[in-house]
């Protein structure tokens, strides 16, 4: 989905006149962010656009780890991809089984008193974003359509 796509979907759930008037912009604004701006477009860059310039100039994974929280969220970049051909799906799905379970372990292990400490808490974010970061490869290689490389993935990604 294109910047201006978003900004118009976000749009149909506000008041344009309202959003324009606490940003302190002209609704015609709000409108042209919502337009594509490429050759056959009106649009002009909007918010979205100059975010994501500005990640992409400095690179700095902090402006959307801040824009998530900020979103009630959290951000967990992709790893790459070292998908190549020979498929090991049934390892790879094993792997993801073994990881979900080792969250549920962490979480029962945490539990056991009917409190989580911070040290506790800090450890279960630990286990469920390397449950997300190992899940997204084993996706990523169902689309490119290659496991034989998963498990250096997943080494390279739990030596952090």
């Amino acid at each position: 989905m294109e910047s201006h796509e978003v900004v118009r979907q976000a749009l149909t759930k506000g008041n344009p006149k309202e959003v324009a008037a606490e940003l302190g912009v002209s609704l015609s604004l709000i409108y042209k962010w919502a337009q594509s701006d490429d050759e056959t477009g009106s649009g002009t860059p909007n918010p979205l656009d100059r975010v994501l310039q500005l990640y992409e100039l400095t690179q700095e994974d902090h402006i959307l780890q801040w824009l998530c929280l900020k979103g009630g969220g959290v951000f967990v970049k992709n790893p790459p991809s070292h998908c190549r051909k020979g498929f090991e799906v049934m390892p790879a799905t094993q792997e993801i089984v073994q990881q979900f379970a080792n969250l549920l372990s962490s979480i029962s292990q945490a539990a056991l008193d009917n409190a989580i400490t911070e040290k506790e808490a800090s450890a279960i974010r630990h286990v469920w974003d390397e449950l997300k970061r190992y899940t997204e490869g084993f996706v990523r290689c169902c689309e490119e359509g290659d496991f034989a490389h998963l498990n250096e993935d997943l080494k390279k990604a739990t030596s952090r």
